[in-house]
């Protein structure tokens, strides 16, 4: 589990098949093979140590569903260690399970901040709310602005300068990872209007006509 503050700035060195060999410092203190790192979001497990790097192995799936795939030589990341128990809680619960991706519609200078509009699909939307959290390349955000198809976020100059986010430009796909208290909201709000109907109770011994209106 993550934090969705992100640590350091990586550099991709190598993304042979399936694996992806990054450079990085700082998310080396600590770490052992086995431990799991953030990388852009996604909670990988790295395979193996270097003096100025690590690799981690990523799953089909992970490729598929993730920004991962389209890394190349040179691009930087976002690195973050898993949250330690008893750790400041910076950001909000990320779990570094990515729901899917969207690409950046607008980039808008405002004052000292930047503005940015990610599309997402609709499967995703459903659990964004205005002033709620999401993780877009494993950075925990605010969102400051929504409608049905997109949703915008505003950045401060640091989180600018300490992520990818100063960077990235229209076009650019992004990993999103909704709050999953909105998941666990929905799933429990569908049992709940499941129990009223006359099938579920059914199921549980209540036979013949049953008024649940």
């Amino acid at each position: 589990m993550f934090t969705g503050i992100v640590e350091e700035i990586g550099t991709v060195r190598d993304t042979v098949r399936n694996r992806l060999v990054v450079e990085a410092r700082g998310v080396l203190d600590g770490t052992r093979m086995g431990d799991s790192i953030s990388v852009n979001g996604v909670c990988l497990t790295v395979a193996s140590l270097e003096n100025h790097g690590f690799t981690v192995n990523v799953m089909p799936e992970t490729l598929r569903r993730t920004n991962l795939g389209e890394l190349r030589y040179g691009d930087q990341v976002n690195l973050e260690r898993a949250l330690l128990l008893g750790g400041r809680l910076g950001g909000h619960l990320v779990l570094g399970h990515v729901d899917g991706t969207g690409e950046v519609m607008s980039v808008v200078s405002e004052e000292d901040a930047r503005i940015v509009r990610v599309g997402a699909p609709d499967r995703l939307m459903r659990y964004i709310v205005d002033k709620g959290f999401i993780a877009v390349d494993g950075v925990s955000l605010t969102i400051a602005d929504l409608d049905d198809v997109s949703f915008a976020v505003s950045l401060v100059t640091y989180t600018m300068g300490s992520t990818t986010f100063g960077g990235r430009r229209t076009g650019d796909i992004v990993n999103l990872e909704v709050d999953i208290l909105a998941k666990y909201v929905e799933r429990l709000k569908g049992r709940e209007e499941q129990r009223l109907t006359p099938e579920f109770l059914g199921e549980y011994g209540f036979k013949g006509a049953v008024d649940v209106g």
